[in-house]
């Protein structure tokens, strides 16, 4: 087995998120996968770099070196960031409803940053998001609203599945601003 996985280029296909954190994955291990230009390590680099070390160029070119790999992670995150940072909405438009809903799920569950806060710009967007643009989400007419909810925490019961495509994605920046976790404390990505 370690014969194999010295073997150049095998690393690259790892998907170092899939490990349990517990494992406690050497950090040659994450060297070495992203020397090989590994999808995940690179998702992992950009993240970090975008949003606990605050060097947003970078870490966005990071994201998107991964999401152009087609990493899922990556290009859901990079979708999402770009949308809310910049208005962008070109990697956004790609998704379809149910392959959102199954990114996300896989997004929100990598729980590794243990509570840390974020950046106040993202803090700053996020309450711009809670104050400008959920009103618009429960003024919509597209489906009856079964229950308000202005700070987020349950966005995601206060309409049925049948909601227009701009309540829809209304629901999902505001789950993104809600679970989304920077992965602070893993490693420091800056020495790969």
């Amino acid at each position: 087995m370690k014969a194999l996985a010295e073997r150049s280029r095998v690393n690259h296909f790892y998907d170092v998120l899939s490990v349990p954190r517990r494992l406690n994955m050497p950090p040659e291990l994450f060297k070495t996968c992203y020397a090989e230009r590994n999808p995940s390590t690179l998702y992992m680099k950009g993240v970090q770099f975008f949003f606990t070390f605050n060097l947003q160029e970078e870490g966005l070119a990071f994201m998107k070196l991964a999401a152009d790999e087609g990493y899922e992670r990556a290009v859901y995150t990079y979708a999402i960031t770009s949308k809310i940072f910049w208005g962008d909405e070109e990697y956004f438009a790609r998704f379809t409803r149910e392959s959102i809903v199954r990114i996300e799920k896989l997004v929100r569950s990598l729980k590794w940053a243990w509570g840390l806060s974020h950046s106040d710009e993202f803090l700053a967007k996020r309450d711009e998001f809670i104050s400008t643009i959920v009103p618009s989400f429960y003024s919509c007419q597209c489906v009856p609203v079964m229950e308000r909810d202005w700070a987020l925490w349950y966005i995601e019961n206060s309409k049925g599945d049948k909601m227009c495509n701009r309540c829809f994605r209304i629901k999902e920046l505001g789950l993104f601003f809600r679970e989304f976790e920077p992965m602070s404390v893993i490693m420091d990505t800056r020495e790969w």
